[in-house]
């Protein structure tokens, strides 16, 4: 049984991490998070210490060392902004790191990273669960056993209605979360540059804050993509159904189908953490250095648009 600490555990992500530890039979001893609304807790670790500070927290981490108690991971659930300073305490502390993505908002915060893993020679997992999908993984099959040197055309389209909250909390705070593009795209366009090869154009049509649409193009797919919040850009047939999400991804014209079992990708993942198959710091490099320059880019009318935008 592996020890592990939990940073956010307050946060919506946090219910999914507090599963996988528990599925794969390790335990929490001490969890953090600011807010103290953590009732969550008494459904998977009840008898974990629990802070909302982070000075008593991290005191609390080194009286356990000191007393021989180990902590092995720590997971990392808190603000996009934060997950940076957050490894560091955990790896300083002699733990690995398991964090939800994206890992950094910046590229030169992957490399800073890769500094502090050399110096304590512990590692920083990250979460990047489309890759352990089985209809992804089949995708991915199906692009490296064609010969084929015409690219794939790609159309994504994910749109996941938020309420008025998203403005006022941190999500809606581009200088935390990274914006639209980063908050809920950052797995997708690691899900295509692991499947399609190195970005070769990278262009922004619309950046706001509530969607976001550009134009992709990898070595092996052009890609148009649409992210949304608005539950007015979701199709029809979707708010007749009285569904507040969509997700689509077209192959060739053909739709990928990935909505079943996306929730439990998780415990895969803390699986593959747990056998020393978790996805690093250099897995997360193209993910972190497209959504940075989606960020930082100026919009043009260049490449191919997606069908939902309007303009």
């Amino acid at each position: 049984m592996k020890n592990f600490a939990i940073i956010g555990a307050a946060g919506y992500i946090a219910p999914r991490h507090l599963q996988a530890i528990k599925e794969t039979q390790n335990t929490v001893l001490a969890a953090l998070d600011k807010f103290d609304s953590v009732g969550i807790m008494d459904s998977y670790f009840p008898n974990a210490d629990f802070f909302t500070e982070f000075e008593r927290f991290d005191r609390h981490i080194e009286k356990l060392k000191r007393n021989g108690i180990l902590l092995d991971y720590v997971s990392i659930c808190t603000p996009n902004y934060l997950h940076d300073a957050h490894i560091r305490m955990a790896l300083r502390s002699g733990a690995d790191a398991i964090c939800e993505k994206p890992l950094v908002l910046n590229p030169w915060n992957v490399d800073a990273l890769q500094d502090i893993e050399n110096e304590t020679g512990n590692k920083i997992n990250t979460i990047l669960q489309l890759r352990l999908h089985p209809s992804i993984i089949a995708l991915k099959e199906r692009v490296q056993n064609n010969p084929t040197q015409t690219k794939y055309e790609v159309d994504l389209t994910y749109i996941t209605s938020r309420g008025k909250w998203y403005d006022i909390s941190w999500k809606g705070d581009e200088s935390k979360s990274g914006g639209i593009a980063t908050n809920i795209g950052v797995h997708f366009y690691d899900m295509l540059t692991w499947i399609f090869g190195e970005v070769q154009d990278n262009k922004v049509h619309l950046r706001a804050p509530h969607k976001a649409a550009g134009y992709l193009e990898f070595e092996k797919a052009r890609v148009r993509w649409f992210l949304s919040i608005d539950e007015n850009d979701l199709p029809t047939h979707i708010q007749e159904k009285k569904q507040r999400t969509y997700r689509s991804i077209t192959v060739n014209g053909e739709e990928i189908e990935f909505s079943n079992g996306f929730t439990d990708l998780h415990t895969v993942s803390y699986q593959e953490i747990l056998k020393g198959n978790g996805f690093g710091l250099n897995e997360a490099k193209s993910s972190v250095a497209i959504v940075h320059a989606i960020r930082n880019q100026a919009i043009t009318s260049l490449g191919e648009k997606h069908g939902f935008l309007h303009v």
